[in-house]
């Protein structure tokens, strides 16, 4: 169990892969985005 193992944490920073031991950090939308956002699309 260390780097060369799928499944641990480590392994996944050692074969630089995502899943359910290290997920990807994604950016979410703030509400004032989401709402320029509709703004924009109503206006055209």
């Amino acid at each position: 169990m260390g780097k060369g193992d799928k499944k641990t944490r480590r392994g996944k920073i050692h074969r630089g892969t995502f899943g359910v031991r290290r997920p990807k950090i994604r950016k979410r939308k703030t509400t004032e985005e989401k709402i320029s956002v509709d703004k924009k699309a109503k206006a055209k």
